[in-house]
C-alpha cells in the first residue's frame, strides 16, 4: 500500500507561484505519477505527468507555466507553478500509476493523496 501526502497549497494573487510537493510513502515499482486538479463542480483533469524515468507531459492548459519533477532519494514529487491564473484554483491532487495507460485518465491511478487546496485571487 502506498500512501501520498500533499503540502504546499495555498492563497495567492494572480501572477504568483506556488510549489506542491508529494511525499510518497514507499515506492518500489510504478509507471509514472501525476498531478491532477478538481474545480468546484468540475471534473478531475490531468495536469501534468512524469514517468519513472523523467519524461514529462502537460496539460495545455499549464505548458510553460507549470514544471513537474521528482526526486527519486526523497521519494518526493513537486510542481512548481508560476503565473498562476484565478482559473487555475483547485484542489489538486497527486497520483500513482502502477500499469500506465493514458496520463490524463483518473482511472488508470492505482494511488492517490488527500489533495491540497490552491486559490488564485485577481
Amino acid at each position: 500500500q502506498v500512501q501520498l501526502v500533499e503540502s504546499g497549497g495555498g492563497s495567492v494573487q494572480a501572477g504568483g507561484s506556488l510549489r506542491l510537493s508529494c511525499v510518497a510513502s514507499a515506492v518500489y515499482n510504478y509507471y509514472y505519477m501525476g498531478w491532477f486538479r478538481q474545480a468546484s463542480g468540475k471534473k478531475r483533469e490531468g495536469v501534468a505527468v512524469i514517468e519513472r524515468l523523467g519524461r514529462t507531459n502537460y496539460a495545455d492548459s499549464v505548458k510553460g507555466r507549470f514544471t513537474i519533477s521528482q526526486d527519486n532519494a526523497k521519494n518526493t514529487l513537486y510542481l512548481q507553478m508560476n503565473s498562476l491564473e484565478p482559473e487555475d484554483t483547485a484542489m489538486y491532487y497527486c497520483a500513482l500509476s502502477v500499469y500506465g495507460g493514458t496520463w490524463y485518465n483518473p482511472p488508470n491511478y492505482r494511488y492517490w493523496g488527500q489533495g491540497t487546496q490552491v486559490t488564485v485571487s485577481s
